[in-house]
């Protein structure tokens, strides 16, 4: 079975209160957090009051530091596939419950995921190991930028962005992962094109069981 260990280049942590660093066996160790997450987009507070759910985007960002850990632990072993494919995204789902869902996923080179929506959920995202570029909609633009290991990052409601690989992630026998989380699980999500320099246009709405 693979197992996954970050690189050797990080020692960033994977929680914003009772964090764990990865000590030199590749296993964690209770620290105070020695790194800020990524913060949530500005006006994320009233979004989130509107959605239904009763969890908080920093509900969601201590199931996947949890999610994380765990993976780093071993707990969800049994879960990974024996190799990495290097061409496609994979995912697996870590826990569900009607309240929220977490997932595993790897990324590869050239994969995005399209500028979509997360339709009625909230979400967040650690990233366990690699880098990811998220490309968000701001409404008038698109804003870019890359979330390293042990980085975080939230989705409030009516959240549109697109995320890949990083390109310049060097090649390493990790993949790129990430664990996310979903308040109420994901069941669909809108795709969306660029229509000029400052709009959005609509192109999908597909039903969805899977992640970005």
């Amino acid at each position: 079975m693979t197992n996954v260990v970050p690189t050797a280049r990080t020692s960033r942590t994977y929680s914003t209160r009772n964090s764990s660093t990865i000590n030199s066996s590749g296993r964690f160790s209770s620290a105070r957090a020695a790194r800020s997450p990524i913060r949530p987009g500005a006006g994320e507070d009233l979004l989130a009051r509107s959605t239904p759910t009763r969890l908080r985007p920093a509900d969601l960002l201590r199931l996947t530091d949890q999610g994380a850990a765990e993976v780093i632990d071993g707990r969800h072993d049994h879960l990974l596939p024996e190799t990495w494919d290097p061409i496609d995204r994979w995912s697996t789902r870590l826990y569900s419950d009607d309240e929220f869902d977490v997932w595993l996923i790897s990324w590869t080179p050239d994969r995005r995921t399209e500028l979509h929506d997360h339709a009625g959920s909230i979400g967040s995202l650690t990233v366990l190991s690699g880098s990811l570029i998220e490309y968000r909609w701001t409404g008038s633009a698109l804003r870019s930028r890359e979330l390293h290991e042990g980085d975080q990052a939230s989705f409030p409601l009516g959240w549109v962005h697109d995320v890949m690989a990083s390109p310049v992630t060097p090649a390493a026998p990790a993949p790129t992962l990430s664990v996310h989380a979903y308040s109420p699980p994901l069941t669909a999500m809108s795709y969306y094109e660029l229509n000029g320099p400052h709009t959005l246009r609509r192109t999908r709405t597909e039903l969805t069981d899977q992640p970005e």
